[in-house]
């Protein structure tokens, strides 16, 4: 293998640019600490170290020279030592156990064991591995660095992983924690061999995912993707050392500055993770960087993710500050603007759906990035409809007089600034450029690369008619992926991120920040047909429902039906239509025996978008516990002609849309007449279901008085009485 980073060229486009320089990486150091070899109890965390190995077999098995350096010898011997001393200790011995042993009796006794295990797991693995022990003393020998950098490429050339530890047993350290010398611990011999031995990457393993701000424990740490010593050398506050180890956190910060200053980068990261060696060679932005030019990167990137989520807010509160009908104008303008440029618009929808095409992305994704003709029109409608909207900001919802003179209000206000991280479909950004304009919130927008010429052109169109008094940077579009990370780090500044695409796109996002997020994860939505439907509205609805667009996260995913149904001659007809549409019917465990198709045990498919999962259920309350526990509380749909269980199935399905012999394609902003929808939320906490203008709104209280004080509550007389709204 040559060099070119694990997963080839097509990993390494997603490859954040501060690691771009794993595409060149080929001799990897790979730094186990104690507390990813062991487990809270001390003894050997063999799921860990099998995933470890595994790494380390397909990192070998692809042309990389891999060489680990090994904690856990101590805790290994330490273990075996108290459990001779326990069986050979006497009844008095027991009631006053004394479990201390010397440090280097104890690597002594566990040096063996590990390296047994290692050998071992690699054997398994069809992997050989070589144990290499030094000493302090031995660098200090001047030609003690050409021997051991041809024994260690002798090996490197035949296959086999060195295995290198501190040989504690005979270290002639002052004391067992002495701090001194050419290396102290594993994680300096770490960073002494990686220069040694002109490494490419070093990757220190620990418990936490890489370095915080503070104690991981204190939640308002926050991870440091990128290490710059300027920046971060004096703001950083260490936790406890490591419960096991002799190191901890620090030392291996002091390891990791010292190599990169050397040229080599290092990447801590969390050893219990069962990929993590694989992601970082991918390029991913896992654990913390150290790297000898992280200082130009960082300060540049971060200043560039912050000062853009700054100026979306100042030009947000200017926003706020003009009159209902000058925001009404900017709308008008934007719909204007977008039809007069309808040629270029889909002049550049056309370029990113033909390099789609050409890179073999999947039609539902180039479905849903095409303008198709007509949409622009639809677009400009949808906007002058939400101009035409009564004014959401500052709109008073509630009055109530407190005391004499005292009124309390509670009026709606904007969120403050929206970051919003969409995939495929570039009329999007359309919609949710002019739901913050009318709800007066500032905007960053990330749309995904497979429409970049699309987003662009339509961002410079809409950004072109915000007046210079609100500023061009109300709506920032973000344009580099690298940028995500540090936004998403930005909890002070933006107030609400709404990603819009796959579910794994949600899940990521909802657990790298601690900015709220709205959004939904899965579109798992069901249509049942109850045994009293009539089937003609059931074959419109249920046709509906799946074709009419079944790349959108409210099409169909799952067809119920009532027992009495199966085989009846309304039902055939029914799936024969669907099958002529080319969907693909899998069956549920009691499925139809007439599919041709295999069954399944889930009803939770993986399939593609033009597939149905079909289950029979008993009755309404069977369909309504089905739904509760396999949907995504997302949209789901009841065809029947029994009222007594259609009022049944929309009080009881806890989902965020629920519908009564209606197609679930009509669950969408636009349609419910919201103008248009920043999203869908699934959540029950501030907005559910399609989101439009007042889902980017909150709420203030305003108390107007004439000089009141609480004084302990003497001499105020509470009324508590509506008013009227003015």
């Amino acid at each position: 293998m040559g060099r070119g980073g694990i997963g080839g060229a097509a990993a390494m486009e997603t490859a954040d640019s501060t690691r771009a320089f794993v595409r060149d990486v080929k001799r990897i150091i790979i730094k186990v600490g104690t507390a990813v070899v062991t487990g809270q109890n001390g003894r050997l965390a063999m799921g860990r170290l099998g995933s470890l190995c595994e790494q380390v077999k397909q990192l070998n098995f692809q042309g990389y020279e891999v060489i680990l350096v090994t904690s856990g010898a101590v805790g290994v011997g330490r273990q075996r030592l108290q459990y001779r001393k326990l069986i050979h200790s006497s009844f008095a011995d027991l009631q006053n156990p004394q479990m201390d042993f010397d440090g280097k009796a104890c690597a002594a006794v566990g040096q063996s064991g590990l390296m047994a295990i290692y050998d071992t797991l690699f054997s398994q693995l069809d992997v050989t591995s070589s144990q290499l022990l030094v000493t302090d003393r031995d660098f200090k020998d001047p030609n003690f660095g050409d021997q051991l950098r041809e024994t260690v490429f002798a090996l490197l050339d035949l296959k086999v992983i060195p295995l290198f530890n501190e040989n504690d047993a005979i270290s002639t350290r002052r004391q067992y924690e002495d701090p001194s010398g050419i290396f102290w611990d594993n994680d300096s011999l770490a960073a002494l061999l990686a220069a040694e031995l002109n490494a490419d990457l070093l990757i220190m393993l620990s418990d936490v995912e890489g370095l915080y701000s503070g104690p991981p424990s204190d939640p308002q740490s926050k991870i440091i993707h990128t290490y710059v010593n300027e920046k971060h050398g004096k703001l950083i506050s260490f936790g406890e050392k490591s419960r096991v180890g002799r190191g901890g956190m620090q030392a291996k910060v002091v390891a990791a500055a010292n190599a990169a200053s050397k040229g080599v980068p290092v990447v801590i990261a969390s050893g219990f993770a069962t990929d993590t060696i694989i992601k970082v060679l991918k390029g991913e932005k896992v654990g913390t960087l150290f790297h000898n030019q992280a200082n130009s990167w960082e300060c540049s990137k971060e200043a560039t993710a912050r000062e853009m989520a700054v100026a979306a807010r100042d030009c947000s509160r200017r926003l706020q500050k003009l009159s209902s009908e000058e925001r009404k104008k900017i709308l008008l303008d934007i719909a204007d603007a977008l039809e007069a440029n309808e040629d270029a618009i889909r002049s550049e929808n056309e370029a990113d759906i033909e390099a789609a095409q050409g890179a073999g992305y999947e039609k539902s994704l180039i479905a849903r990035m095409t303008l198709k003709p007509g949409k622009i029109t639809n677009l400009a409608r949808s906007i002058r409809a939400i101009a035409d909207m009564e004014d959401p900001i500052s709109h008073t919802l509630k009055r109530t007089e407190v005391a004499k003179d005292l009124v309390f209000e509670k009026a709606y206000c904007p969120l403050g600034v929206l970051l919003i991280i969409f995939e495929s479909r570039p009329d999007a950004l359309v919609q949710i450029a002019t739901l913050a304009i009318r709800s007066g919130n500032g905007l960053l927008l990330k749309g995904g690369k497979e429409a970049m010429r699309s987003n662009a052109i339509l961002h410079k169109i809409i950004t072109g008619v915000i007046p210079d008094d609100v500023g061009k940077k109300l709506i920032g579009l973000v344009t580099s992926k690298d940028e995500i990370a540090d936004l998403l780090a930005l909890d002070d500044v933006i107030d609400l991120v709404i990603p819009r695409g796959s579910k794994n796109l949600v899940s990521q996002i909802k657990s790298t920040t601690k900015i709220p997020v709205l959004g939904h994860a899965d579109g798992i939505c069901h249509v049942y047909i109850d045994k009293s439907a009539d089937m003609d509205m059931a074959k419109r609805i249920v046709l509906d429902a799946k074709v009419d667009y079944p790349a959108a996260c409210n099409a169909m995913e799952t067809l119920l039906v009532h027992k009495d149904l199966n085989k009846s001659e309304g039902l055939d007809d029914l799936l024969v239509e669907l099958e002529k549409e080319g969907v693909v019917i899998y069956g549920g465990p009691v499925a139809h025996d007439k599919l041709k198709v295999p069954k399944v045990d889930s009803f939770r498919h993986e399939y593609s978008s033009m597939a149905c999962t079909l289950e029979f259920v008993d009755d309404v309350q069977s369909a309504i516990d089905h739904i509760n526990r396999y949907g995504s509380a997302h949209t789901d749909c009841i065809i029947t002609t029994d009222e007594k269980a259609a009022e049944a199935f929309l009080q009881q399905v806890d989902s965020a849309a629920v519908f009564h012999n209606a197609s679930t394609r009509f669950c969408d902003g636009t349609r419910f007449g919201l103008g248009a929808e920043v999203g869908i939320s699934t959540g029950r906490i501030h907005a559910r279901g399609p989101v439009g203008v007042d889902g980017l709104l909150t709420t203030r209280c305003i108390l107007r008085g004439s000089g009141q004080v609480v004084n302990g509550d003497k001499g105020v007389v509470y009324t508590h009485r509506d008013l009227p709204l003015q």
